[in-house]
């Protein structure tokens, strides 16, 4: 079964409060899970690998034998493409785990988007900080 992992990660400032949203869907574009974290102070980047992460582990327990990912980090998809090297240390901790991750599956692609066609991700992680945001006011 083939899975679509639309995964976004962002923080408030860099770094800053994090979080993350993810969108998995099916091949007929059902949304099939729809979720998020919130990660306290970290990078967009860390973000970024969290977020994908979550959606890789959420597509195996829903059965996926190949995942196609789409994120709007463009770093991240060229790392996990092998194109870039990882020279961060604490994104290579992140890196390796994502790579694990992606040995559960058959086939894994990695595809950019615009920020604009990742839309639904990006929401859920905005409003987790916003609530959050709201949570630290009161």
């Amino acid at each position: 079964m083939k899975l679509f992992i639309h995964s976004d990660g962002g923080a408030r400032g860099n770094p800053g409060p994090a979080a993350t949203g993810v969108v998995i869907k099916d091949e007929t574009g059902e949304t099939v899970a729809a979720f998020g974290e919130y990660l306290d102070e970290q990078t967009n980047n860390f973000a970024e690998y969290a977020a994908l992460i979550a959606g890789l582990k959420k597509a195996k327990e829903l059965g996926a034998t190949e995942v196609d990912c789409v994120l709007d980090s463009e770093l991240v998809v060229k790392q996990m493409r092998r194109e870039y090297k990882v020279k961060e240390p604490g994104l290579q901790k992140k890196f390796i785990e994502a790579y694990n991750a992606t040995m559960q599956f058959k086939k894994v692609f990695f595809r950019h988007t615009l920020r604009e066609n990742n839309k639904e991700a990006d929401l859920i992680l905005n409003k987790i900080l916003d609530e959050e945001a709201r949570r630290i006011r009161n």
